[in-house]
């Protein structure tokens, strides 16, 4: 317990110095910069903004308020994260449930982590902080993906070593957002599951992926009969001359084999067998850099 008191003096002291303006700390080289960035200090929550970076959008009311109770009960437990923007100004990089949770609560500080930051190390802390340690659903994951490619340029490799995912997972999430908007948001709202949308992704014509939408809700579709009935319409039977192909039609080394080599691609490979027991792999590709991504895979085995 006695430990526990000299930490919290400790950052009621460091608040002490960020409160003074003629020492206010605007870079990592300033005078006492190293105890302040990375420090926890007790931040006064109406000095902290919220961060615009933020990829969760919603939050739900009756969690925050069991939170708000638990911290009332506790205290905050896990620091939020902030960056320093001016003088007693600061800017939220990842914690903000427990932020409006405490806000709840009645407190009038909380613990908080000091990063001094541009505007794109934020974004990145920002996204990968809560893609890694929130209950992102696949859609807010998939878009927080998308952002830091975009806005930071990130390439699927880079971002798969900056998250801990492989990258394989990074491209499944993206290719939800292919989907059909209203799917995507029946996807955020809990009707269906990622692996109903990764079903969906198969069927490029928009319309017939509502009518499927609305059948996989309507009859209770299971993960597994969606990937059927989508098969069944991508791969027609013929009586006079039956494919080959099918997935149930397969021998099994070879369909484990396929299996291995989509998640090792990130894709949806195709495989052609004849009756003789030789064939082919095609490996689907989307653009320039998802060939060279592919290329590059492919020379890693040599």
């Amino acid at each position: 317990m006695a430990k526990a008191t000299k930490k919290q003096a400790l950052g009621r002291g460091l608040s002490a110095l960020l409160k003074d303006p003629d020492n206010d700390i605007k870079s990592v080289e300033d005078k006492n910069a190293d105890k302040v960035v990375g420090n926890i200090i007790e931040l006064e929550l109406g000095s902290i903004d919220v961060n615009p970076f933020q990829p969760r959008t919603s939050f739900n009311d009756e969690t925050l308020r069991e939170l708000a109770t638990s911290i009332k009960e506790v205290g905050v437990i896990q620091p939020i994260t902030v960056r320093k923007l001016d003088f007693d100004n600061y800017q939220l990089v990842s914690g903000e449930r427990r932020f409006r949770a405490s806000k709840l609560a009645g407190l009038k500080t909380i613990p908080a982590y000091i990063r001094i930051a541009n505007d794109q190390e934020s974004l990145t802390m920002a996204l990968v902080e809560n893609i890694q340690r929130q209950d992102l659903d696949p859609i807010e994951i998939a878009l927080s993906y998308q952002r830091l490619i975009d806005e930071i340029s990130l390439t699927q490799e880079q971002l798969s070593d900056r998250v801990g995912k492989k990258r394989s997972t990074i491209a499944n999430y993206l290719r939800l957002l292919k989907l059909d908007p209203i799917v995507q948001t029946g996807m955020r709202d809990g009707f269906i599951s990622m692996g109903h949308g990764r079903a969906l992704i198969n069927i490029t014509d928009q319309q017939q992926q509502l009518d499927i939408y609305e059948k996989i809700i309507g009859k209770s579709l299971s993960v597994r009969d969606t990937e059927k009935f989508v098969r069944s319409l991508n791969a027609p039977e013929s009586d006079e001359n039956p494919s080959p192909n099918r997935a149930g039609q397969l021998p099994k080394h070879i369909a484990k084999g396929v299996k291995d080599f989509s998640e090792y691609f990130g894709a949806k490979i195709d495989v052609k067998v004849s009756g003789k027991g030789s064939g082919k792999l095609i490996i689907p590709f989307s653009s320039e850099e998802d060939f060279k991504r592919i290329k590059k895979l492919i020379n890693s085995e040599d």
